[in-house]
């Protein structure tokens, strides 16, 4: 799509492709940053915003396309070449020493000298000059690390815009923040904005892309999906670009389920992250499968993690079988029953290395710790057992977990966790990077778990940026958005449509 303006853009990319052995990670890419505009630049996990940064920034190399900055072609093999080159990164994670004071972070690489040595009166000065173009006014000699979050984030951006930046790329920046560090953030984004800054928005948040942006690129599978002006571009014909499905799209409305009448096996009260996610209510009932639909960034992830200690949360409680407390380790929500799948299977999950029934007894081993001894013939035992009741394709039981496909990978992981017989499981995108017929067979199996004819079913957290799968698996649905839950429907409520419908809804009171 193509819009019209007046200024040239400052920054203009087109054409560029970029792949990894298997993986064609951007196709034909395009995109273009005019002075003094935000551009958000939106898309699912996959879609390749992270790549084309690295595009921009000179940690990859193009393998067709090129790249003009003010009308000229340019070409950077390395991050200083882009900096220099006036492009500027502020990544999600703050990348900053927070054990040397504010000012030496600002002029790190670059401290003003006098006779030869470090003139850290000019330093100073210099942090401050910078400092105050953002209305931020801050001992610079202090350790960045007594600062908050949102100062650090701040300090980076003024890092940035020390050496004159013709273009500013903000990745995720907000995605640690509470909503008055993102009120702070945009006030200093649009004053940037005002001197004529093109700055590029990498955000998952759609309340803050409206607040912020005036001109939004999405991308899909790797591709340009089309370039658009904020003001002419609906949430919901957002969302639909972002995750695929047409405008005119019907979806079949899934039959209805009997409500699911079992006592509560899980309740969340209140529960609470700063920066992560509003204060949750949640129930999960025995037998019954919980769907959490969202965007990325809409606190599905943030939730399980809080609900299986992974992270601490501020304010809250969760409440299993009698158990009540906010666990502080994994290993407390594993005592309490709890059992979690996670949605990074290669860092957080498998460990490629030990064999499947070493990776299906690690979570039952550390359950019991030492108190848990099995012989070898037990150990073989109880793997065998679940390879056979999930259908793991390995060759034996000793195979490298390694060695087997993601689809098999998953279903050992499951396995783990089945083996401690949890009153609740979490799966986070249970289905990510296999192939349709193991999705298949996974949820069924997700389904076996849980319908159980006698009532003895597990209860089970389902989690996916998938809504089909979602909608498929699930008794009932938590939409979230923006970090907060958005409305929950039974099954048969709602279907794909109305699901994007609600993510896509305008926010009560806007947390800009």
């Amino acid at each position: 799509m193509t819009l019209h303006r007046t200024a040239e853009p400052v920054l203009e990319l087109s054409g560029i492709h970029k792949g990894f052995p298997g993986v064609k990670a951007l196709s034909d890419v395009s995109l273009r940053l005019f002075p003094g505009e935000v551009h958000a630049l939106m898309g699912q996990n996959g879609a390749g915003k992270s790549t084309l940064i690295k595009v921009l920034t000179g940690l990859y190399t193009p393998e067709a396309g090129t790249i003009k900055l003010g009308g000229e072609t340019i070409a950077p093999r390395r991050t200083e070449e882009a900096q220099a080159l006036g492009i500027q990164t502020v990544y999600q994670e703050v990348n900053l020493c927070t054990n040397l004071s504010v000012a030496e972070n600002i002029c790190a690489g670059r401290f003003p000298r006098r006779w030869g040595r470090i003139d850290w009166s000019a330093v100073n000065a210099e942090a401050k000059r910078v400092l105050a173009q953002m209305d931020l006014d801050i001992d610079v000699t202090t350790p960045l690390s007594r600062y908050s979050l949102s100062v650090q984030q701040m300090v980076a951006i003024a890092r940035a815009l020390r050496v004159q930046a013709r273009v500013l790329i903000l990745d995720e920046p907000t995605s640690s923040l509470d909503d008055a560090a993102v009120q702070r953030l945009f006030t200093v984004l649009r004053r940037l904005r005002e001197q004529g800054l093109a700055i590029l928005f990498v955000t998952h948040f759609l309340d803050q892309t409206y607040a912020l942006a005036d001109r939004i690129t999405v991308m899909r599978n790797g591709e340009t999906e089309g370039e658009y002006l904020a003001s002419d571009l609906s949430r919901l014909a957002l969302v639909n670009k972002m995750v695929g499905a047409p405008p005119d799209q019907q979806p079949t409305r899934l039959d209805s389920r009997a409500p699911n009448t079992g006592a509560a096996v899980l309740k969340a009260q209140g529960l609470t992250r700063r920066g992560a996610l509003h204060p949750l209510d949640l129930e999960l009932k025995r037998g019954e499968v919980l769907g959490l639909a969202g965007l990325l960034g809409s606190g599905r992830t943030e939730a399980a993690r809080l609900l299986f200690g992974a992270d601490a949360a501020d304010a809250g409680h969760v409440e299993t079988e009698g158990r009540t407390g906010r666990w502080h380790s994994p290993r407390e929500a594993i005592a309490a029953g709890i059992a979690f799948c996670s949605e990074d299977r290669k860092h957080e999950g498998a460990i490629l290395d030990l064999s499947v029934r070493e990776n299906i007894l690690l979570a039952l081993q550390a359950r019991h710790g030492l108190g848990l001894v099995m012989s070898r013939e037990a150990q073989q035992a109880l793997a065998d057992d679940y390879i056979k009741r999930l259908g793991i394709k390995t060759p034996s039981a000793d195979t490298p977990i390694g060695q087997l496909s993601g689809g098999n990978q998953q279903k050992a992981l499951l396995a783990r966790w089945l083996a401690t017989n949890p009153a609740v499981l979490i799966l986070d995108e249970p289905t990510r990077g296999i192939d349709v017929r193991a999705k298949e067979d996974l949820m069924d199996a997700v389904r076996a778990l849980a319908h159980k004819e006698d009532g003895s079913g597990m209860s089970i957290l389902f989690i996916s940026s998938e809504l089909p799968e979602v909608l498929h698996c699930s008794d009932r649905v938590l939409v979230m958005r923006d970090r907060r839950a958005a409305g929950e429907y039974r099954r048969g409520e709602l279907d794909e449509r109305s699901v994007l419908e609600v993510i896509a809804a305008e926010p009560v009171s806007a947390a800009a």
